[in-house]
Formats: C-alpha cells, structure tokens, sequence
C-alpha cells in the first residue's frame, strides 16, 4: 500500500523530481515508516535543511523522511553514514558529498543546481545541520544567491543534553568544542567564568577528563554541571554533580566512550561589600611585595576562587595607585 504524503498548499511553488531512472521513469520519491510506504509530494526549489536522528533512528519526523525522499540528492557530511538512515527508510535518492573539506568550487556547482530550479537537502552525520559543522558556508552561498532556505527542524544533542542535565534553562551559551590545547581552552573557559547562563559543550572522549579538570580550575569546583554521553542510543548515561566531583571521577575512570555533551551551571555573583574587597585588596597587595602583578593575580585567584581577569585588573589598579 504507497500513500501520498504532505501535498503542498495550493500557493505552494513544485516541480516535479528531476533525477531519472529511464526517460520515462522518474525516480520513485518513497520512504518506508511504520510498515507502510508513502510517495512524497515533490519539494519547493531550494535548499533544505534537514535534522536527524543523533542515535535512535526513531527519532526522526516524518517531514524529514518526506523532505529527503523528495529531494533531487541529499547532501552529506558523510555519505556512509546517511545511507545507513536512508536505507533504513527505503529511501533512495542519490547522495553527494559535502563536509569542511569542500571547496568553493564543490559550493558553485551545489549553487548552480539550486538555480536551475533543483532540490537540495542537506544533513550533518547527526542531528541539526549547521551546528558544529561546515553547512552554514552552503547556506550563506545560497542566500547570496537568492535561493530559498527551508529549515526542517528535528533532534538535537544540545537541546536533549540541556533538558535533561537538570539546570536552569531560560537562559544558555552553545559553546561548542573548546580549543585541543591546555593554554587555550583555559583562556577561552576565563572567558565564559561571567556568562550569565548555562554552558554547553561539546567535547570528544579522550580529552574529557582534562577539560573538566580545566573548567573545575577556572570556572570553580562547586559550579553544578552534566557530563551526558551517548545520547538516545542504548547506552545513553547522564552523570550529574559538581564540576569538581566530575572532574575527581573521569580522572579515576578515564576517558569514557562515545558522544559527550556537557551541560555547566551559570557563575553565581555573591553580592560584594566594602570589607570583601578590602581584604582582596589586602591579599593582592601582600602578594605584590613578592610577585609580578600577573602572578600575585593568578595566586591571589587561586587562594581565594575569584576570576583571574578580575584579581588581575584590580591588581593593575593597586599597582598604579602606589606609583
């Protein structure tokens, strides 16, 4: 039994699918859910951009399956892996690679299909595309050009790590992947300490148990936080403490498996009074007899859990102020 699926409103502009099997045979635009198969309505001209499962393949809507059974030819970030979903669903249009290797070159020919009035779908090996991955350079290509953008929203491993860490939602940063190096993603994680929101991170397993011991470092070992790991698959854990307990944990452990999201509580802002920061001062001063101003402000950071960059800039202050 084929049904149709979605037919498109009657302002709606269509065309029928361009890739032929034969020249009287155009490819069959079908996908397979629930033990039945349904003949999607053929797509608006443009580029589409399609979420996916990020491990349960169950996980994807049924305007996705539509969208990428329609389309002209799906572009992937790993065409290996979306022939496993496409398959799944007894979908088969043809794929084309597209990752952060592609050139501009690779960018000209996708954009010159979209103006010869195609239907481009454009997904990530997993999730929203455009979200840690190369897509939005296609997208702003194609906006330069004119050409329709079409978002079909589905899974997304920030979001699902964010509602089930725990912590206060109404307010969140994306930081993405912080820098490989030790140096670096120190100084970027003192540049998060005063964001007034929950963190999201991500980071690959082997270099989980430094970073958490960087952020437990810079952003304070009592800061609430989530270390979640694969993610609507079979082994999906969500470990909740503090950032410095975490951090104690996967030292012992040792590098987990799979895909790691890490959700991080907002800097809490105890309020200041005068005797506060008198006796920062003090102890800034006292370091100043014997260091440099950056290292009596790293000291002075460490001993009492205040952000370098505010230790540092009060010690620049004192230190002018005393000639």
């Amino acid at each position: 039994m084929t049904r149709r699926f979605d037919a498109p409103g009657p302002d709606a502009p269509t065309r029928a699918p361009s890739q032929k099997l034969a020249p009287d045979r155009p490819r069959r635009t079908t996908f397979t859910a629930f033990g039945l198969a349904s003949e999607a309505e053929p797509l608006s001209p443009g580029l589409h951009i399609v979420a996916t499962p990020i491990g349960n393949l169950r996980d994807i809507t049924i305007r996705a399956l539509a969208t990428l059974a329609a389309a002209d030819a799906v572009l992937a970030e790993d065409t290996r892996v979306t022939r496993n979903l496409l398959a799944h669903y007894g979908i088969t249009t043809p794929l084309l690679a597209y990752h952060e290797h592609s050139n501009d070159a690779v960018r000209e020919r996708m954009v010159a299909r979209l103006r010869a009035g195609e239907a481009l779908a454009l997904v990530s090996d997993a999730g929203t595309p455009l979200v840690s991955d190369p897509g939005y350079k296609l997208v702003q290509a194609a906006i330069e050009a004119g050409i329709a953008i079409t978002p079909v929203p589905g899974p997304s491993a920030v979001m699902t790590a964010l509602v089930a860490a725990g912590l206060p939602t109404d307010r969140f940063f994306f930081e993405g992947f912080l820098p490989q190096k030790a140096g670096a993603r120190r100084n970027r994680l003192e540049a998060l300490v005063q964001v007034p929101g929950t963190l999201v991170l991500f980071e690959s397993p082997h270099r989980l148990p430094d970073m958490l011991a960087d952020a437990a470092a810079v952003l304070g070992p009592t800061r609430p936080a989530a270390v979640t790991r694969e993610l609507t698959k079979l082994y999906e854990t969500i470990r909740r403490d503090t950032l410095g307990s975490l951090s104690e944990r996967f030292a012992q452990e040792g590098p987990p498996k799979g895909e790691i999201v890490v959700i991080i509580g907002a800097a809490t802002t105890p309020e200041r009074t005068a005797d506060s920061d008198g006796a920062l001062d003090a102890l800034i001063l006292a370091a100043l007899e014997r260091h440099s101003i950056k290292d009596a402000a790293s000291l002075v950071s460490d001993e009492t859990g205040q952000p370098r960059r505010l230790v540092y800039a009060r010690a620049l202050a004192l230190a002018r102020d005393q000639g």
